[in-house]
Formats: structure tokens, sequence, C-alpha cells
């Protein structure tokens, strides 16, 4: 159901202006109808009432004369035209008319015209019949014509029975039901597709005037967090609201890329202001007679550059400098296994396919170190894993570690977080590898994700689009 309902705005208001104008013609054409139907019932009991108040008392003088209105009848019941004056049924005895039969909705009425008209009615019963099925009507007419039944059988035919008080006897008047007029109907439905076309059309260019700007102010925002060193000033255009929202994002985005400049001079004298410090102390490190304190000292020192170092790339991520270069991404997992193979440490990698992707090689490696990295400290050895799905390349490091609680999971992507709660770089490390890992998967478009593994350890998952 999903699938059929458009995601565009404009498709949703399209949607939602057909469904209403939808829901307002069909009530519409309920009304149209119901009044249509209203006045064939008031043509119908007018037409009866007239034959009762002008009917004759005494029967018709001639055979030929009953000839030419049983004439005049048929064509009258087959759509030709004349006087609708068909034969009237006079009866002692009440008709059999059931129940379910009559039509409550003629009778009132009926009785209302006949009052006023000084006719004294009691009972009133009216029905609908098909004039092939009439007898009385099918004897008359037959009898006094031989013009074939076919052209008037099938002729709906109200039937009215009223009791006459004054004269005391039935009068039994049979006229044609009033046709519908079908061009009421015909006339509705083209009236209806003007006003769709129109409204269509005056809707289409309206809200697409909207959704341009709307639509550019968007792929703007995507390009704005993919490259926020990238300032691009759009027009401001469309509906003044819309205008407002694109003068407000223009002066978001200066300001961003403002904050964005000023940190990264801020990062830059930080990473100056402490390093040059550092070094003094690592040259003057090596006049401490005692070579344990000495060793110490040193170790801290590289702990604290090695820490200033993964912070200041972490900040960096956002703003990378290095544009994307297409490259085989299991050619790059395979210069990674073989660096850690000449460290004698314990990777390895299954053979793929090649896979070329658009990515920022250096990041990239970064990222895909500080995983690898991970898996052989933490679970003593590391296996490698790209392949496509999708439309996506998939990095699949794992390793036969104890894994990670499910609970800590999510947490382990923060920053400072560790799965080894020592401070000492050897066993628990500053805590931002993983984060780094992360930001660097999601400046691809990708996503980075942990899960323990059935048979134990833990498998890493960086997922980048080609």
């Amino acid at each position: 159901m999903k699938r059929l309902i458009p995601q565009s705005l404009l498709g949703q208001l399209m949607l939602v202006l057909a469904a209403a104008l939808l829901v307002a013609q069909l009530i519409a054409v309920a009304m149209l109808f119901r009044a249509n139907e209203e006045r064939r019932t008031e043509a119908a009991v007018n037409a009866i009432a007239f034959r009762i108040v002008t009917a004759r008392d005494t029967p018709r003088d001639g055979r030929g004369r009953d000839r030419r209105d049983a004439r005049r009848a048929i064509r009258a019941l087959s759509g030709e035209g004349g006087r609708l004056r068909l034969p009237i049924e006079r009866r002692i005895e009440a008709p059999a008319i059931a129940r379910e039969e009559r039509l409550e909705r003629y009778e009132e009425p009926l009785r209302d015209i006949l009052q006023r008209q000084g006719v004294e009615a009691g009972t009133i019963a009216v029905k609908r019949v098909r004039a092939g099925d009439d007898d009385f009507l099918v004897k008359r007419l037959e009898r006094a014509t031989r013009l074939p039944r076919a052209s008037w059988e099938n002729r709906t035919v109200v039937v009215a029975a009223v009791q006459r008080t004054d004269l005391g006897n039935w009068q039994v008047v049979r006229v044609p039901e009033p046709r519908r007029d079908r061009r009421v109907i015909s006339g509705f439905i083209f009236q209806t597709l003007v006003i769709f076309l129109v409204l269509f059309a005056a809707l289409f260019f309206a809200v697409r005037r909207l959704t341009r700007p709307l639509a550019q102010l968007t792929e703007r925002v995507d390009g704005f967090a993919q490259r926020p060193d990238e300032v691009v000033i759009l027009d401001e255009q469309g509906p003044a609201d819309m205008r407002r929202l694109i003068a407000a994002h223009n002066a978001m985005e200066a300001r961003i890329a403002a904050l964005l400049d000023e940190k990264d001079v801020m990062l830059g004298a930080i990473g100056h202001d402490l390093k040059t410090p550092l070094a003094a102390l690592r040259v003057r490190i090596e006049s401490v007679p005692d070579e344990t304190q000495r060793t110490r000292m040193a170790q801290s020192i590289e702990e604290l550059t090695t820490s200033l170092d993964d912070i200041l790339n972490l900040a960096r991520v956002g703003r990378a400098s290095e544009p994307p270069a297409r490259t085989d991404c299991a050619a790059l997992a395979a210069s990674l296994v073989s660096e850690y193979e000449d460290m004698g440490e314990p990777v390895t990698m299954a053979e793929g396919e090649r896979i070329i992707a658009s990515v920022r090689v250096t990041w990239l490696r970064r990222a895909l170190r500080n995983l690898i990295g991970n898996a052989v400290r933490y679970g003593k050895s590391a296996h490698i894993n790209v392949a496509q799905k999708d439309g996506y390349v998939e990095f699949a490091i794992e390793d036969d570690g104890p894994g990670i609680p499910e609970e800590r999971i999510a947490g382990l992507m923060e920053p400072f977080a560790r799965g080894e709660e020592s401070r000492s770089r050897a066993t628990g490390g500053t805590g931002l590898g993983l984060t780094l890992a992360r930001a660097v998967a999601e400046q691809h478009g990708g996503t980075l994700t942990l899960a323990n593994r059935t048979e134990g350890g833990l498998q890493a998952v960086i997922r980048l689009p080609l």
C-alpha cells in the first residue's frame, strides 16, 4: 500500500486534491441523482392525478376510438411521443397489491393532490410493474392493435389503485414511468473531468513553484553535510515563506562554515602549542639518569602525543581535504594485511572480487587500521572479508576474542569509551578508535556496525555506498 502512495510533496498534494474532489463529486452526484428521482416521482404523481381528475365516468364509445387510444399508448410506451394516456381500469373490488410491492413515496403526494382537486379518495396503493407483465394492459393493447409488443413491453409502468369513495369503485391508473435523464449524468461527468484538468493544472504549476526551490534546498543541505568546506549561496526564489527559508539557510551555512574555519585554526594552534613542548620534554628526559624512569616518561609523552593526534584527526574528519578517488577496495584491504603480516601479526584476508568505489583512501585506511588493531589487541587475530552487496561495499573484520556484552556495543562507539578500562594504550587505548572509524564511514555516507558472532568473537562491518 505504501508503494502506491507518492512520496514527494507534489505527488501527495495532487493525491489529496484528487481524493477530495472525487468525494465532493460523488456527493454531488448522489444529490443530483436524488433530485432527479424526486422529479421523476413528482412527474409520475402529477400524471396519475391528472388522469384520475379528468377520467370519464362513462365507458368509451366505439372500438375505433379505443384502437386510436391504444396506438397512442403504445407510442408513449415505446418512447415515440404521443399522449401519455393508458387505459383506466375500473374495478368494484380492491386490486391485489402486496405490501412489499407498494411505493409509499408516491402515495402521500398523490393523496394531497387529489384532496386539493376535490377528489374523495380512500385507500391508495401504488406499485411499479413491467408493461409486458401487466395482464390488463397487455389484453387491452393487443386487442385494439396488432403492433409488435417488443417495442413497448419492457417499459416500466407506474400502477396506482385509488379507492373512489365518491364513485363507489376503484380506479386503476397506469402511466409510463418517466425515464432518467442520462444527459444530466453524462454532463456531470464531463464537468468533473474539466474541473479535474483545470484544478490539477493550476495546482501543478503552483506547487512546482514551491517544490522546485525546496528540492534545490534539500540537495544543497545534503551537499553541505558531505562537504561543509564548500559554501554555496542559493538564489532566493519561490513564495515569501520559501524565500525566507532559503535566506535563513544561506546565513546558517555561512555561519557554520565560519565556525568550522575558526575550529581548524584553533586545532592548528592547539596542535602546535602542545606538540612543541612535548617534543622538548622528549629531548630533556634523555638526561634522566634512571633508565626505568626515563622509559616511563617517554611512554607517557608518546601516549599524550598519540592521543592528541587521535583527537585532531577526529575533529578534522568532517572537513577532509582529500577528494574521493576511485579505488580497488580489495587491494586497499590487502595492503593493510601485508603491513600487519610484516609485523608478525595474525591478520588474514579472504580472496574476493575486484570492487571499485570512490573513497577517501587516507581516511578509510585509518578507519580499517583502527578496526584491525582492535581485533588483534582484544581478539588475538583478525580476518578481513571484502564483498559487494546491494550496491554497497562491505569491509568485515572478525576476531576470535570474547566479544562484547550486547548492552555495551552501542556505547563503545562514543568518544573515549573503552572495552578495557585501563588507560594504558597497550591495553585500553584512548577510546577514539571506533569513534574515528564510525565518523569516517558516515563521511562516506555509510555505516559502522558491531555484532557478536554466533561462533564467538566480534564482527565489525564498515558499509559504504559504491
